[in-house]
């Protein structure tokens, strides 16, 4: 039975990271200095597992 709490504990933390990394992507996006930093963040985002702004 140890198995699969760890299995699920494994996917709710991988979970916690990607919003966050989508989260500070989005921060970034919003901050950006200038519109190609903001077009180059963008990019990066739509490169990430299909996550589209």
């Amino acid at each position: 039975m140890q198995k699969p709490m760890n299995n699920i504990a494994a996917k709710l933390r991988a979970r916690r990271a990607e919003v966050r990394t989508r989260r500070a992507l989005n921060r970034a996006i919003d901050t950006a200095a200038t519109a190609t930093v903001r077009q180059e963040l963008i990019a990066i985002a739509q490169a990430r597992s299909g996550y589209m702004r």
